[in-house]
């Protein structure tokens, strides 16, 4: 191959690297970013269902209670 076709195929190399190592990037800010959500999703869904039973025994107490002192 002649030296000019040589140059034209080493630039067409790196300018796809470039273009992979990019696309890679992105790849991997997109998966840690997923990652991000699905940890807070499940640590609000926690943090739900604790309330949501907490709420509960806060109103099952005082019912509670009025049954015990009518006995």
């Amino acid at each position: 191959m002649s030296d000019t076709n040589l140059k034209t195929r080493e630039r067409a190399e790196l300018a796809f690297a470039k273009t992979q190592t990019q696309f890679l990037k992105r790849n991997r800010i997109a998966a840690d970013r997923d990652d991000f959500v699905a940890a807070q999703e499940a640590k609000t869904a926690r943090l739900r269902a604790l309330r949501l039973e907490k709420e509960a025994a806060d109103c099952a107490r005082p019912a509670l209670a009025a049954k015990t002192k009518r006995r």
